[in-house]
C-alpha cells in the first residue's frame, strides 16, 4: 500500500491515478477528499499534516509514504518537528520508505533544510525530489487570459527551466515502486529554460491567438503573492524569480534518468492545458 499526501493537488492527484494505473493499492490523503475525488479502488482518508494523530488511519497496512508539504501547511506551523512525528506515526504503522517533495530551493539555500532534515534522520529508505519551479504555476494567468488575453508577471525576460508537475508525478511513481533509490536525491526541472514572456507566447501559441504579456514591478507581484502566500515564500518566491542562481537556471538530467525519457517542455504543457486559458 503507498500512501500519497497531497492527494487532490497537481503532483499528488496525478501521481494517485498513476500509481492506481499501475495496479497499485493506493490511499489517498487530503484535508477535503471523498472517494468521488479518486479512480476506483484508491481508499480516501481525510486528514492534516499539522495534526499528526489524523494520519494514524492512513498508515494501517501501508509500506511506502510520499509526502508532499504546501505554503498552507508552513503557514499553519509545519516544520520539521511536525514531519518528524508524521514520519514516527508512519513507521509504527509499517511503513518502510518515504518519498519526500522537497525543493531545488533547500540546494540553493534559499529554503530551510529542516523537512529534509527529518526525512533523512527517519530512520526510513528515503529518497528527495527537489523540483525547480512549476509549469503550473502558469494558471494563475488563467483567468486574465480568459478574460482580455493578458498576462502579468514580474521579471519578463529571466529563464528557468520550469518542470511539468506530470513529470515530477512520473519520477515519484517510479521511485516509490522501484528499488535503487534509496538515499537518492533528484533535481526535477524541465528540459530548458524559459522566460515569463515566453511561456506566455506558448499558451498564445497553443491558443492559436496571441496573448499580450504586461511586466509586473517586483512590489506589483510581491503585493499579488501575499493574497494567498507567506510573506516569507513570497519572497522566497521572487528571488528566484528575479535573481536566480547559475544552478537555478541549468536543465537538469534527473527526470530523463529516472524515467528514460525527455522531460516535457513548457510548450508541451500548454498545449494539454490549452482548455484552462480558453
Amino acid at each position: 500500500m503507498i500512501v500519497v499526501t497531497g492527494a487532490t493537488g497537481n503532483v499528488g492527484g496525478t501521481l494517485v491515478r498513476a500509481l492506481a494505473g499501475a495496479g497499485e493499492r493506493v490511499t489517498a490523503v487530503s484535508r477535503g477528499i471523498s472517494a468521488r475525488d479518486l479512480p476506483e479502488g484508491v481508499r480516501p482518508v481525510r486528514a492534516d499534516l499539522v495534526e499528526p494523530a489524523s494520519l494514524a488511519p492512513a498508515f494501517d497496512g501501508a509500506d511506502s509514504l510520499f509526502l508532499l508539504t504546501s505554503g498552507d501547511w508552513m503557514a499553519a506551523g509545519g516544520d520539521g518537528t511536525v514531519v518528524a512525528d508524521v514520519l514516527d506515526r508512519a513507521r509504527a504503522g509499517g511503513v518502510r520508505r518515504v518519498v519526500l517533495l522537497s525543493s531545488q530551493g533547500v540546494q540553493t539555500l534559499r529554503h530551510s533544510p529542516d523537512l529534509e532534515d527529518a526525512v533523512t534522520r527517519s530512520g526510513l529508505e528515503w529518497t528527495v525530489l527537489r523540483p525547480g519551479a512549476f509549469a503550473s504555476n502558469a494558471f494563475a494567468w488563467a483567468a486574465t487570459i480568459r478574460e482580455r488575453r493578458e498576462a502579468a508577471a514580474p521579471f519578463a525576460d529571466v529563464a528557468l527551466p520550469v518542470v511539468d508537475p506530470e513529470d515530477i508525478a512520473a519520477v515519484a511513481a517510479v521511485v516509490l515502486r522501484e528499488a535503487g533509490h534509496g538515499g537518492g536525491t533528484y533535481v526535477l526541472t524541465g528540459p530548458a529554460a524559459v522566460t515569463p514572456r515566453q511561456q506566455v507566447a506558448a499558451i498564445g501559441d497553443a491558443l492559436g491567438e496571441p496573448v499580450r504579456f504586461v511586466e509586473q514591478t517586483r512590489e506589483q507581484a510581491r503585493a499579488q503573492m501575499l493574497r494567498f502566500m507567506p510573506e516569507r515564500v513570497a519572497d522566497a518566491t521572487l528571488d528566484v524569480l528575479g535573481t536566480p542562481t547559475a544552478d537555478e537556471q541549468r536543465a537538469r538530467p534527473d527526470v530523463e534518468r529516472v524515467l528514460g525519457r525527455p522531460a516535457g517542455s513548457f510548450a508541451g504543457w500548454a498545449a494539454r492545458h490549452a482548455a484552462a486559458f480558453q
